[in-house]
């Protein structure tokens, strides 16, 4: 398969690793090369199966207009740029395009997703808490994942509405703990990055689903299919 890896930080180079690893053809883009998305024109996207997003909020929107509009499939790992995930919905439409889309790529942090419906369908009474630690370099706080994490609660049996507390720390790479409790009892559930290679194999798999599909997808709901 033939990749653009867009953004190479410090997770972008190793979703460019791990897409080389698994055997895909990778060509890599520097924000730097792509001043208001100038390298993604129509015979540029021509030459890739899918693309892969890991830049900053505020280029990633004109990054999507530019791919989404010539009908290309692009995987978002970026976060920080949800306010415009409809206008990218409907363009993706249009377009007859591919976007994948996540707060967060790891599978583990999907897994939580699950267990907090789990709790939230079932914990009536409870109240719940929520607390994440990044490195300082993250522009967004709260994370994206545990606004994602409230979302997922919010939309439970019991409409559980927790609190989040966002700290950020010098090189932490990501951790985020969910409370539930009640006057009598306490249970913790915490899912912590131990390397970027699990947001980044995340990444990779769900542009290896992508790249024979076209729509609007949301990591999460087709999380099940990718991991089968």
């Amino acid at each position: 398969m033939r990749m653009l890896i867009i953004g190479q930080g410090k997770t972008g180079r190793v979703v460019t690793e791990i897409a080389r690893e698994r055997g895909h053809s990778v060509q890599t883009l520097e924000e730097k090369e792509n001043r208001d998305a100038g390298s993604l024109t129509a015979p540029n996207l021509a030459s890739f199966d899918v693309l892969i997003d890991f830049t900053t909020p505020e280029a990633v929107v004109k990054n999507l207009r530019a791919c989404l509009a010539n009908g290309a499939k692009v995987v978002v790992g970026t976060t920080g740029w949800y306010q415009h995930l409809e206008d990218m919905r409907a363009l993706t439409a249009r377009k007859n395009a591919g976007l994948l889309y996540s707060t967060n790529f790891s599978f583990g942090v999907q897994l939580l997703y699950q267990l907090a419906k789990l709790l939230g369908n079932q914990a009536g009474g409870y109240q719940f808490k929520i607390e994440e630690t990044h490195h300082t370099e993250k522009l967004d706080s709260p994370s994206g994942t545990a606004l994602t994490l409230q979302k997922v609660l919010e939309a439970t049996a019991y409409g559980a509405s927790a609190t989040i507390d966002a700290h950020r720390v010098k090189d932490a790479i990501g951790t985020h703990r969910l409370e539930v409790s009640s006057d009598n009892e306490r249970i913790v559930v915490e899912h912590q990055a131990l390397s970027r290679r699990s947001f980044a194999y995340g990444a990779v798999r769900g542009a290896e689903w992508l790249a024979t599909r076209r729509g609007s997808f949301d990591f999460q709901d087709v999380f099940p299919q990718i991991l089968s």
